[in-house]
């Protein structure tokens, strides 16, 4: 059997290694493994065992997203244009000051 305290990290050569998996029987350092099931394991080893495929997006997702992003477009589009609307329904006396000036000298 090798000595641990001469091995060194399978991934960071420079590193000295402070456990070895039990899977595939490699050194590795602090960083390089992790505890699972009351086991030290390496991360690559943790992938396999756990069976990882990575994230799974459903097909439909792209078209949901994009819904989203018309529909929220359109909602501000009605309330962009609500506020036009009602802009355009203030009188033309209070853009032209006159009102402000009737109300100021009452």
């Amino acid at each position: 059997m090798e000595n641990l305290a001469q091995q060194r990290c399978f991934h960071h050569v420079r590193r000295e290694a402070v456990a070895r998996c039990p899977e595939c029987l490699r050194f590795f350092c602090r960083e390089c493994i992790t505890e699972h099931n009351d086991r030290v394991i390496c991360a690559a080893c943790l992938r396999k065992i756990s069976g990882d495929k990575g994230v799974v997006r459903h097909p439909w997702r792209v078209l949901g997203i994009s819904a989203a992003f018309c529909a929220g477009i359109f909602f501000a589009w009605i309330a962009f244009y609500a506020m036009g609307k009602a802009l355009i329904a203030i009188p033309t006396s209070f853009h032209d000051g006159t009102l402000w000036r009737a109300l100021s000298s009452d």
